[in-house]
C-alpha cells in the first residue's frame, strides 16, 4: 500500500496533475491512514499555504473556484479534530508567515471592493489560526501582522454595521477574538512608544468608528442575536481597554506633560533632562481631524470619541499633582469638536440642529468628567496659574450663551456644569443667562422642560448660599422689561420652578426678599404703570412683573409672632405701596369709561388680568399676615368694618369691601371686562370671592343670604364654558389660563372647595356639579391611558381624584345626587325605541315629583316638631313615598323579567354602559342611605334581568358587562344596608330574576366556554350567588319559603339529556349547564356551612334544610353525568364541573351513615354514586399533566384529589396513590409550569401531598418518595428563557430567590440538626465551599436580603451547633464572614440621597447581624483569641475604601469593639507596624475612640458589677 500513495507529494507538486485532482487527493493524503509521507500533516500545510501565496503573487494563475477550494481546504485542515490531536500530542507543526500576509491581502481587497462576499472561508481560517497557540505564532511572533489584520477586521465590520443588512456572528466573533489576541501581546510590549505608534498609526481611527456605529446602531430582529446582546458589547470593552494601554501608559506621561505645558519644558531642559520627540496629543488630534470616515459621520464619531478619550486619559493620570495637565488635555480635546470653531468666530449655521445636539452631548459629557474628576481648583487657578482654567471657562460659557440652543436638553445641562464648576464663569453673563435659559427660553417639550429647571433650580440655590438672590431677580426684572415679543415668551415661573423658589425663599432672610419685591413695585410705578395705556408691550410686561410678586408673596415665610418688628413693619410698608402705587392706579385705568370695541383690546384684557390676580395676591397675604402675626396691621384696617356689613345693602352680592375707597358702581366696571373673557381674571375674581366666604365664614354671626350669593356666583362664573366640554390641561400658573384652561382651573376651585361651597347652594346647583362630575369621569375612561402621561392638572384627574377621596361620601346630598345624574345617563344609553315599557323602571327611579334627598335634608330642618307636627308627618309621608316608588319599580323588573321581554342592546350601548358600570364602581356604596343602595341594586337588577345583547354584539364584552354586573351586585350585599332590598323585593324573586336572565344569556357563550373571561364571569356568579344566599340565611326571614320557592325553580331547569344521547346538540346549551351547576353546587355549599354551625337545639330545621337539598343533589348527580357523557373527549372538563363533584363528594363523605365507619365504601356510598367518582378520578389523572398553566382547572382539579385521596378505599380497580404522585410529576415537569404557576397553586399542592402521604401505605409512601427525589431536577427552572441551561444559578440574578435562598435555607436548616445527625465533619465543610460561590454584590435589595440573611445563619448554625469543625475550618469561616462585613460596609455607604427608608431599614437590619456576629465570636469562642488581630485588620482595610452611613457604622463599630476586646497589647503593637499607611490613620482613630468609649465604658460596668 505505501508503494501505492508515495508518489502523492510528486502528483501534488507536478504541474500535469489538474487542480481537481490534487484537491482529491491532498484531502485523501490528509484523512487516510494509509498514506505514508514524512511529515505528512506539515508537508500538506506547506502545500497548500504555498499554493495560495503563489496565487496573490501572481506567481500561479488560479481559477477563483479553485482558490476558494484552497481555502476551504485549509480551514478543514485547521479545524480538523487530527491537527487538534496532533498538537495536543505535542507534534510540532506550524504555517508561514506568507499565509498571514495572504490572509490580511485577501481581507484588505474586501474592505476595498466594499463586498464581504466569499470571505467567511477566509474568517473561518483566521479563527482557526487564532485559537490554535502553535498555529497563533505567525501573527503574534510579527505583530505588525496581527495590527493589521485587526485594522481590516475592524473596516470590515464597519462596512457591515454601516449596510443596510442584517448583522451576522462570524465577522464579530473572529473580531472579538482578535482583539483578545492582540491586548495579549500588547501587555507583553515593553516598548510604549512602540505600541502608542501601532495603535495611532493602524488600529485608532477604525476602533472609534467601530465603536461609535456598534453605539449608535439601531438594532433589528434580523441582526444576529449573540452580536447584539454579547459582543457589541464585549468589543466595544475591548477597544477602551486597547485604547488605555496603548495611548495613555504611565511611561507617557512625561511626553504628553511636555507637549501640554510648554513652560514645563523649558525648566526641564535647563535640568537636562531628556526630550522626547514624541507628540502624543498632537498626533492623537491629527488623528481625529482626518477624513477617516464619510463626512456626515466623521463629526459624530469625533464628538462621541473625544470624551472617550478623555475618560481614558483622567483614568491613567489623574492625580492631584497632575490637574493642570488634564485640563490641558481637556482644552485640545475639545478644539478637536466643531463647536471649538465658533470661539474663533465661525458661523452658527455651519451646524445643523443634530451637529449641535451630537456637539453639545460630547461637551456636556468632557465638563462632566472636570466636574467629576475635582480638576478645576478655583484657588490653585487664580493663585499658581493665572486664571488659565477660568479664562477658558468663561469663553467656553460666552460662546454658549451667543449661541443659544434652547430646544437642546444638554444645552441647559452644559450650563449647568459651568454653573457648578464656579459660579462666577456665568455671573458676568447673567443677564443673557436669564434671557436665553429662562425668561425668553422656548423649552415647551417636555425632554428640555426638566433639564431647563435643573439649571435654574441651580442657579437659585448658588445666589441662595451666596445671599445674591436680590442681584440674580434684578437681572431677571431688566431681562423682563426689555423690548421682546412678549406674547411668545413662556410663563416665568412653572410648576416645577415654583417649588424651587419655595424652598430657596425659606431659606432667605427676610430683609433679602423685600428687597426684590421693593425692586420689583419701584420698577412697576415708574416704568410699566405710566406707560400701560394702550400699549400691548407693557401690558404683558406688567402681567410678568406681578406675577413675579405673586410667586413671591404666595411662597415667602409667613409673618408671625416672632418674626422681628422692622421686617413687621417694613412689609406692612410694602403692601401699602402695592396698593396705594399699583392696585388704585390700575384700577382707575380700568373704571375709566370705554367705548364697546375698546373692551375687548388686548392691553386691557391684560390689565384686568394683572389687576385682579394683584388684588387676589394682596387681599389673601393680607389676610394671613392678620391672623398669624399680632403685630401686623393691615393698610386698610376699615377693612373688618366693610366686610360685615350686609350684601343686601348694596342690592347685590360685591366683593369691593376688599379696597376701601372704591365705589360699587367701579367694581362693575372691573367685574364687566374681567367676565367677558375666559381669563386670569375671571378666575382671579371667583378666588376672591371665596375668599369673601371664608371672612364671612370666620365672623361671629355669619350672613347666610351673602354666602349663598356668593356660592351661586362662583358656580354661575364657569357655567357657560363648562358646558361647552372643551378643555386643555392646566398646570396650575394663574398667569396663563386661557379659554382652553379656564375650565380646569375653574373646576379645580369648584371641586377643592367644595366642602365650603355645598352648605350654600341650591338643589339645581348641587344636580349640575354632579352633572359636570359624572361628565368628566365619562371623558377620563375615555382618555384614560393619555392621562396617565400627563402631568398638568385635567379636569378628568381632578374629577377622579374626588371620586377616590375620602370627601365625596361625607358630602351625602352631592353623592345622592350622582346617583341620580348616572341613574339618568343609563336611562338615557338604553334603547329609544322600546322606552316606554321596558325603561319605565329606570325612569321612576329619577322622577322629579319624588323627594329623593329627602332622608338627607331631614336633620337641616330643624324646626321644632312638637310645635309643628304636620311638619313631622309632613316629612314621613315624603319619605313613604320614595320607599312605595322603589318597591313598584322592584315589581315592575321581576314582572319584566318573568315575561321575558328584555331590551336589546347593540354593541356601542354596551360598551357605554360598561363605562358608565366602571363610574358606579368608584362610588362608596357603603356611604349610601338604605333608599340610595336600593335604587343602586334596582338600577344592576334591571341592566341584568331586563337587557340582552344583540346577535352581532361581541360575546367577550357581554361576558364583562355581566361580570361587572354581578360583581357590583356583590359589593352592594356587602354592605352594611345590604338588608334594604328586602323591604321592596323578595330573595327567591331576586334570585329567580338573575336566573333566568343568565340562562337566556348563556345561549350566546356556547363557542366561549374556554377563554379566560368565561372562567371569570362563572366566578362573579358563583360569589354573588353566595353572598345573596348567605345573606338570606343570616336574617333569618321566611328562610324555607325563600329556598323552597328558589329550589323549586332550579329543579325544573332541566338539562336535555335526550339531546345528548342521540348525538342531537341543537338543543344542548353546555353554558346553561355550567351555570346550572355552578348554582346547585353553591347552594349546597352555603347551606351545609350553615347546618354545621347550627346547635344542638335546632337540629329540626337542620332536618327541614336537609330535606329540601335533597332533590337539588339528584338534580346536580344527573346534571354531571349528562355533562361527563357530552364533553369532547381531547377537552379539559368544563371549569364548572369540577368544584360541583368535589361538593358533592364532600356532601356523600359527612353523610350520617358516614359516623358507623366501614372498610367498605360502599357501607356509605351508593354503587352509581362511587362509580361517578371514580370515572372522574380517572379522568382529572388523564387531563392533569396536560393542563399546562391553566390554573382555572389546576386548582380545582387539585382541591377534588385532595378529598378523592382522603378515602384511599375510592381508589379505581388496583390504582393506588401512586398514580397520583405521577400525574402530579407530570404535571410539574411541563415546561408550561413557571415558578408562578406554582405559587399560585402551593396551597392546593399541598393539601393534595398531605393527604396522599397521610393515608398511603409504607410502601406507597416510599415509591412517592424515590418519585419527588427522581424530579429533584432544575430543567424546568433553566428552561425560562433561552439559552440558560448551562449557567449556575448564582450567575444569573434572576434566579437568585427561586433557587439559592431556598438552597441556603435547606442548608441551615440541615447543619442546625447539630453533630448527631451530620457526622463527618468534612460534610460541614462543605458549606463554606457553596457560601463562597454565592454573590453578595450587585444584587436587587429584596435578593441582596434574602441571600445576606441565607449566609448568615448557616454561619452562625454553625458556629452553634458545629464548634469542632469551626475550629479546624476558622479561616474557611472568617473568610466567609469577611465577604459579610464586605457587603454590608458597600450596601450601607453614605450617599447624597438614602431614597426608600424601607430599603435602608433592611441594610440597618444587616449590620445588625453583622455586630451579632462579632458580639457571639467575642463572648463564645475563646479560641478564636488568635484571629482578633487578623479581624480587626481585614474590618479597618475596608473601612478604609468607603465612608458609611453614621446608623450603619454605629452597628458595626459596636461589633469591632467587641472583637478589639480579645486584642493584647502585642496585636496592637503588631497592626501599628504592618498596617498601610492610610490603613493604619484609619485603625488609630478606630483604637482611640475603642479606648475612650467602649473600653472606659466596659471598666466602669465591671467596678459596679457584683
Amino acid at each position: 500500500m505505501a508503494a501505492i500513495y508515495s508518489g502523492i507529494y510528486l502528483k501534488l507538486k507536478s504541474a500535469k496533475t489538474s487542480w481537481e485532482d490534487k484537491l482529491k487527493l491532498a484531502r485523501f493524503a490528509w484523512i487516510s491512514h494509509q498514506c505514508f509521507l514524512p511529515n505528512k500533516e506539515q508537508v500538506l500545510l506547506d502545500w497548500v499555504s504555498h499554493t495560495l501565496v503563489s496565487n496573490y503573487n501572481k506567481k500561479l494563475e488560479l481559477d477563483d473556484e479553485v482558490v476558494e477550494k484552497l481555502w476551504t481546504y485549509l480551514d478543514n485542515v485547521i479545524h480538523s479534530r487530527r491537527l487538534q490531536d496532533l498538537l495536543k500530542n505535542g507534534k510540532t507543526i506550524g504555517l508561514s508567515f506568507s499565509i498571514a500576509q495572504v490572509i490580511n491581502e485577501r481581507l484588505s481587497e474586501a474592505c476595498s471592493q466594499k463586498t464581504q462576499q466569499n470571505i467567511g472561508t477566509v474568517l473561518n481560517c483566521s479563527s482557526g489560526i487564532l485559537s490554535t497557540p502553535s498555529l497563533c505564532i505567525i501573527y503574534t511572533a510579527k505583530c505588525e501582522l496581527l495590527v493589521d489584520l485587526l485594522s481590516k477586521l475592524c473596516k470590515l465590520a464597519c462596512q457591515q454595521l454601516s449596510s443596510d443588512n442584517a448583522v451576522g456572528c462570524q465577522l464579530f466573533s473572529v473580531l472579538q477574538l482578535t482583539f483578545a489576541q492582540y491586548l495579549l501581546i500588547q501587555r507583553q510590549q515593553t516598548n510604549p512608544n512602540r505600541v502608542f505608534g501601532q495603535v495611532t498609526g493602524h488600529l485608532l481611527q477604525p476602533c472609534l468608528l467601530l465603536r461609535h456605529l456598534l453605539t449608535v446602531r439601531a438594532w433589528t430582529q434580523a441582526d444576529d442575536n449573540h452580536v447584539r446582546q454579547h459582543l457589541s458589547r464585549e468589543i466595544r470593552n475591548q477597544i477602551e481597554t486597547l485604547l488605555q494601554a496603548g495611548l495613555f501608559q504611565a511611561e507617557l506621561f512625561s511626553s504628553y506633560k511636555e507637549e501640554l505645558l510648554p513652560e514645563q519644558e523649558v525648566q526641564e531642559k535647563k535640568k537636562g533632562a531628556f526630550k522626547s520627540l514624541l507628540l502624543p496629543v498632537n498626533t492623537v488630534q491629527t488623528n481625529l481631524s482626518s477624513d477617516f470616515c464619510e463626512p456626515a459621520l466623521h463629526g459624530a464619531v469625533v464628538a462621541g470619541s473625544v470624551s472617550l478619550l478623555y475618560k481614558l486619559f483622567l483614568d491613567s493620570y489623574c492625580k492631584a499633582e497632575n490637574h493642570l495637565v488634564c485640563f490641558h488635555m481637556f482644552s485640545r480635546l475639545f478644539g478637536c469638536l466643531r463647536l471649538s470653531d465658533l470661539q474663533q468666530g465661525g458661523r452658527e449655521d455651519m451646524l445643523s440642529p443634530v451637529d449641535w445636539s451630537t456637539e453639545l452631548l460630547a461637551l456636556e459629557q468632557l465638563l462632566s468628567l472636570v466636574l467629576s474628576s475635582d480638576i478645576y481648583n478655583v484657588a490653585s487657578d487664580r493663585i499658581r496659574h493665572k486664571e488659565v482654567q477660568f479664562g477658558f471657562y468663561r469663553k467656553l460659557a460666552q460662546m454658549l450663551l451667543t449661541h443659544s440652543q434652547a430646544s437642546i436638553p444638554a444645552w441647559f445641562r452644559c450650563l449647568k456644569l459651568l454653573i457648578s464648576l464656579n459660579h462666577l464663569i456665568v455671573d458676568p453673563d447673567l443677564d443673557d443667562l436669564v434671557s436665553s435659559a429662562w425668561i425668553d427660553a422656548e423649552a415647551s417639550e417636555p425632554r428640555t422642560k426638566k433639564p431647563q429647571e435643573t439649571l435654574i433650580n441651580t442657579v437659585f440655590q448658588t445666589y441662595s448660599k451666596l445671599r445674591q438672590f436680590p442681584r440674580l431677580f434684578e437681572e431677571v426684572l431688566t431681562v423682563i422689561c426689555r423690548p421682546a415679543v412678549d406674547e411668545l415668551r413662556p410663563p416665568i415661573f412653572s410648576a416645577g420652578l415654583t417649588v424651587k423658589l419655595r424652598e430657596c425663599l425659606l431659606e432667605l432672610p427676610p430683609n433679602q426678599i423685600l428687597d426684590i419685591l421693593c425692586l420689583f413695585v419701584e420698577k412697576c410705578q415708574t416704568l410699566i404703570i405710566p406707560a400701560v395705556e394702550g400699549s400691548t408691550d407693557m401690558a404683558l410686561k406688567l402681567m410678568a412683573v406681578c406675577s413675579v410678586l405673586h410667586a413671591f408673596l404666595f411662597n415667602m415665610r409667613s409673618l408671625d409672632d416672632v418674626t422681628p418688628s422692622p421686617v413687621v413693619l417694613r412689609t406692612q410698608n410694602l403692601l401699602a405701596k402695592i396698593l396705594k402705587g399699583i392696585i388704585q392706579p390700575l384700577m382707575e385705568l380700568l373704571q375709566a369709561p370705554r367705548r364697546e370695541e375698546e373692551k375687548s383690546d388686548l392691553w386691557l384684557r391684560k390689565a384686568s388680568d394683572t389687576t385682579l390676580l394683584l388684588v387676589y395676591t394682596w387681599v389673601e397675604v393680607d389676610t394671613l399676615f392678620g391672623v398669624s402675626c399680632s403685630k401686623y396691621v393691615s393698610p386698610t384696617a376699615e377693612i373688618a368694618g366693610a366686610v360685615t356689613e350686609p350684601a343686601a345693602r348694596q342690592g347685590h352680592f360685591s366683593i369691593s369691601a376688599f379696597l376701601p375707597g372704591l365705589r360699587a358702581q367701579s367694581w362693575e366696571r372691573v367685574m364687566e371686562i374681567a367676565n367677558s373673557f375666559a381669563s386670569p381674571s375671571k378666575y382671579c375674581l371667583e378666588l376672591l370671592t371665596l375668599q369673601k366666604m371664608k371672612m364671612i365664614l370666620m365672623q361671629a354671626k355669619a350672613d347666610l343670604q351673602a354666602l349663598q350669593h356668593a356660592a351661586a356666583f362662583i358656580l354661575e362664573s364657569g357655567r357657560s364654558t363648562m358646558s361647552r366640554g372643551e378643555s386643555e390641561p392646566w398646570d396650575g400658573d394663574i398667569s396663563v389660563i386661557s379659554d382652553l384652561t379656564y375650565p380646569t382651573a375653574h373646576w379645580h376651585l369648584v371641586v377643592s372647595n367644595l366642602t365650603i361651597l355645598l352648605p350654600y347652594i341650591s338643589l339645581e346647583d348641587v344636580e349640575y356639579v354632579a352633572n359636570v362630575l359624572l361628565e368628566t369621569l365619562m371623558l377620563a375612561k375615555a382618555q384614560e391611558a393619555a392621562m396617565d402621561q400627563e402631568p398638568s392638572i385635567s379636569t378628568e384627574k381632578i374629577s377622579l381624584g374626588l371620586m377616590h377621596s375620602s370627601f365625596l361620601p361625607e358630602m351625602k346630598i352631592l353623592h345622592c345626587a350622582f346617583l341620580t345624574r348616572l341613574i339618568i345617563k343609563f336611562s338615557t344609553v338604553l334603547p329609544t325605541a322600546t322606552r316606554d315599557p321596558v325603561d319605565l323602571p329606570l325612569q321612576q327611579l329619577f322622577a322629579s315629583n319624588i323627594p329623593w334627598h329627602e332622608e338627607i335634608l331631614a336633620p337641616c330642618k330643624t324646626l321644632d316638631l312638637l310645635e309643628v307636627p304636620s311638619e313631622t308627618k309632613l316629612l314621613k309621608d315624603e319619605l313613604s313615598l320614595s320607599w312605595k316608588t322603589l318597591e313598584k319599580v322592584a315589581q315592575y323588573i321581576v314582572l319584566l323579567a318573568k315575561s321575558g321581554c328584555p331590551v336589546t342592546l347593540k354593541e356601542s350601548q354596551l360598551e357605554n354602559c360598561l363605562g358608565l358600570l366602571d363610574i358606579f364602581s368608584l362610588l362608596k356604596l357603603d356611604s349610601f342611605l338604605p333608599s340610595d343602595c336600593t335604587r343602586c341594586f334596582l338600577v344592576l337588577l334591571s341592566l341584568l334581568a331586563n337587557t340582552r345583547a344583540s346577535v352581532s354584539c361581541s360575546k367577550l364584552l357581554l361576558l364583562k358587562f355581566l361580570s361587572t354586573c354581578l360583581h357590583l351586585l356583590r359589593c352592594l350585599q356587602a354592605g352594611r344596608n345590604a338588608n334594604s332590598v328586602f323591604k321592596v323585593l323578595h330573595a327567591s324573586d331576586v334570585l329567580e330574576a338573575v336566573m333566568t336572565s343568565q340562562f337566556t344569556a348563556s345561549k350566546f357563550f356556547s363557542d366561549v366556554l374556554t377563554v379566560p373571561l368565561w372562567a371569570q364571569y362563572l366566578q362573579e356568579f358563583q360569589a354573588f350567588l353566595e353572598d345573596f344566599l348567605q345573606t338570606v340565611i343570616e336574617r333569618r326571614q321566611s328562610v324555607r319559603l325563600n329556598l323552597e320557592k328558589f329550589i323549586s325553580f332550579l329543579v325544573s331547569c332541566k338539562p336535555d339529556t335526550s339531546a345528548a344521547k342521540s348525538k342531537d346538540r341543537k338543543n344542548w346549551n353546555p353554558a346553561a349547564e355550567q351555570l346550572l351547576l355552578t348554582t346547585f353546587t353553591t347552594l349546597c355549599h352555603v347551606v351545609t356551612l350553615y347546618l354545621q354551625q347550627l346547635p344542638e337545639k335546632k337540629l329540626h330545621s337542620a332536618d327541614v334544610l336537609s330535606a329540601l337539598l335533597e332533590p337539588v343533589v339528584l338534580q346536580m348527580v344527573r346534571t354531571v353525568e349528562h355533562g361527563l357523557q357530552s364533553n369532547t373527549p381531547n377537552q379539559l372538563l368544563p371549569v364548572a364541573f369540577i368544584p360541583s363533584v368535589t361538593t358533592l363528594l364532600k356532601a356523600d363523605l359527612s353523610h350520617p351513615v358516614r359516623r358507623g365507619w366501614q372498610k367498605e365504601p360502599s357501607g356509605f356510598l351508593e354503587q352509581p354514586r362511587i362509580k361517578l367518582y371514580q370515572e372522574f378520578y380517572s379522568q382529572i389523572l388523564r387531563e392533569l399533566p396536560c393542563a399546562g398553566h391553566n390554573l382555572q382547572f389546576l386548582q380545582p382539579a387539585l382541591q377534588f384529589l385532595t378529598v378523592f385521596c382522603s378515602v384511599p378505599e375510592l381508589y379505581p380497580g388496583k390504582e393506588t396513590a401512586v398514580m397520583v404522585g405521577v400525574a402530579i410529576k407530570k404535571l410539574l415537569s411541563d415546561p408550561a409550569i413557571t415558578t408562578q404557576v406554582i405559587r399560585s397553586m402551593e396551597m392546593e399542592l399541598t393539601e393534595v401531598l398531605v393527604q396522599l402521604l397521610g393515608n398511603c401505605s409504607v410502601e406507597e409512601f416510599y415509591a412517592i418518595m424515590r418519585l419527588v427525589l427522581q424530579g429533584l431536577e432544575l430543567r424546568n427552572v433553566w428552561q425560562q428563557k433561552a439559552k440558560m441551561q448551562t449557567k449556575e444559578a448564582c450567575q444569573d440574578p434572576s434566579l437568585i430567590s427561586i433557587i439559592v435562598v431556598p438552597i441556603l435555607e435547606t442548608v441551615a436548616a440541615l447543619l442546625r440538626q447539630g453533630e448527631g445527625v451530620l457526622v463527618n465533619p468534612h460534610h460541614v465543610s462543605l458549606a463554606f465551599s457553596i457560601l463562597l460561590t454565592i454573590p453578595l454584590d450587585r444584587l436587587k435589595l429584596e435578593d441582596y436580603s434574602g441571600v445576606f440573611l441565607g449566609v448568615h445563619e448557616v454561619l452562625f448554625s454553625i458556629v452553634q451547633c458545629h464548634p469542632k469543625v469551626l475550629l479546624k475550618a476558622a479561616p474557611s469561616f472568617l473568610n466567609s464572614f469577611h465577604r459579610l462585613v464586605v457587603s454590608v460596609m458597600h450596601e450601607g455607604r453614605q450617599k447624597g440621597d438614602r431614597g426608600n427608608t424601607d430599603e435602608f431599614e433592611v441594610i440597618l437590619q444587616c449590620a445588625h447581624l453583622v455586630e451579632r456576629m462579632y458580639t457571639h465570636i467575642a463572648a463564645e469562642m475563646e479560641d478564636f483569641t488568635v484571629f482578633s488581630a487578623f479581624m480587626v485588620a481585614q474590618y479597618v482595610t475596608e473601612l478604609q475604601k468607603v465612608t458609611l452611613h453614621p446608623a450603619v457604622k454605629t452597628h458595626l463599630t459596636e461589633g469591632i469593639y467587641h472583637i478589639l476586646d480579645l486584642c493584647i497589647e502585642r496585636d496592637i503593637k503588631f497592626l501599628n507596624a504592618s498596617l498601610p499607611a492610610g490603613v493604619r490613620e484609619v485603625f488609630k482613630d478606630l483604637y482611640n475612640d475603642y479606648n475612650h468609649y467602649h473600653k472606659a465604658k466596659k471598666q466602669g460596668e465591671e467596678k459596679y458589677t457584683a
